[in-house]
């Protein structure tokens, strides 16, 4: 009989990148209609184990994880690219059924309690490590969100739409600000400081600013920004104060 528990094992202190890797496998298993009892049954990994993953408690092992990703519609490596801070693969993937959505809440939700952790264990804002992990556990905070936009684009906002939009966004925003006053702050999170005090919206701030409103998401995600806009947004930045 297969024995479909496969687990390196599990850690005390949570790595924010499991937490990413299983919030993302557990929303898209939720997505393809993949039950936990279908994957114990086909061996591929029993609930308790794959409940601990998805939490973000333990690491499959690398068959078990090709296993998940065959099964996810996920190119080969995915998982293990997730944990690395890297995009799921762009295959589409089925829209949840509504009554999927609760537990797609419950899901972000219980990921987004997991980086109080983290973000409490940060560095004070002058030490050199804290920007680089502050932008870390934001990156993962953004990927939280963008699961529960997306359930919340496709199905009835529901209360726990609502909270679990709520859960990142707090976590997400007052990272943002602590991460804007630090010494190394970057354009992107000074941006979004300045916005947030003016009350501007993305589109206001796009308007003032001159460029586009994609221009001004990409730079507070920290995503490539053409050089002319860059500039137009640092000088916005700097006239806001």
């Amino acid at each position: 009989m297969t024995n479909p528990e496969s687990t390196d094992g599990s850690t005390e202190a949570l790595d924010a990148g499991m937490v990413r890797a299983g919030a993302a496998a557990a929303a898209r298993r939720r997505e393809l209609n993949i039950s936990q009892r279908s994957l114990a049954a086909e061996g591929i990994i029993n609930a308790g184990a794959l409940i601990a993953f998805e939490k973000g408690r333990s690491w499959p092992r690398e068959r078990t994880r090709a296993k998940l990703e065959e099964v996810l519609q996920w190119p080969p490596g995915t998982i293990a690219g997730l944990r690395r801070g890297e995009p799921a693969g762009d295959r589409p993937a089925a829209a949840p059924r509504s009554d999927e959505v609760p537990l797609i809440a419950e899901a972000v939700i219980t990921a987004a309690r997991t980086f109080d952790s983290a973000i409490a264990a940060l560095p004070a804002a002058e030490d050199p490590e804290f920007g680089a992990k502050a932008a870390k556990i934001l990156a993962d905070l953004r990927q939280l969100e963008a699961v529960a936009a997306r359930a919340a684009r496709i199905s009835r906002v529901t209360p726990p739409l609502i909270k679990a939009l709520s859960a990142v966004r707090t976590r997400y925003d007052e990272l943002m600000l602590r991460a804007a006053r630090s010494p190394g702050a970057t354009l992107g999170q000074r941006l979004y400081a300045a916005r947030r005090r003016a009350n501007l919206t993305i589109a206001e701030t796009a308007q003032a600013a001159g460029v586009s409103d994609d221009d001004i998401a990409h730079a507070e995600a920290e995503e490539q920004v053409p050089v002319q806009a860059v500039e137009a947004i640092a000088a916005l930045v700097d006239e806001l104060g």
